[in-house]
């Protein structure tokens, strides 16, 4: 009885060793995922009014405010830092911007609005409002958004902001 129950242990132990000491699955680890999800982001001043004027308007229409993700906010700025460097305002590699995302924070859908040269996150945010796309993303069916405000040299404001579900 005793040689049985050492022969099935042994197996169960060979199994477990097989199955927990390597893996062929090319996925990012859980960690590393994790790392990504907790970026650290210092908002400015003129990023977090911004989102409380996002979030005060979706109240006031009647929707849920969307929660910050740092991730994000470093993903538009790595946007408006693209934007700056190269001189353009655009949506220029969106796809891969969200793709990442997507892939990093498992967001189902992802949106961006982007703004130039305006003075005050009210102003970015009327003009946002009254542009029907750009509109479309701040009432969107998101749950989360991140922000970047990055200042050229001669003192423009670049504004990247994505919006997720996740």
């Amino acid at each position: 009885m005793k040689a049985k129950l050492l022969r099935v242990l042994l197996l169960v132990a060979i199994v477990f060793t097989m199955n927990s000491c390597s893996t062929n699955n090319s996925e990012t680890p859980v960690a590393a995922v994790s790392l990504l999800k907790t970026v650290s982001y210092t908002y400015s001043t003129s990023e977090l009014e911004t989102m409380a004027l996002i979030n005060t308007y979706r109240a006031s229409v009647g929707l849920s405010e969307l929660k910050q993700i740092n991730y994000i906010s470093y993903k538009s700025e790595e946007h408006d830092n693209y934007m700056i460097t190269n001189n353009v305002v655009n949506h220029d590699d969106f796809v891969a911007r969200s793709e990442d995302i997507i892939k990093v924070l498992g967001a189902k859908t992802v949106g961006e609005n982007i703004a130039y040269n305006y003075n005050t996150p009210q102003a970015a945010l009327d003009a946002w409002l009254n542009s029907p796309t750009h509109k479309e993303n701040i009432l969107g069916d998101f749950t989360n958004f991140g922000i970047s405000i990055r200042v050229n040299s001669e003192g423009k404001k670049y504004y990247t902001n994505i919006f997720v579900k996740i």
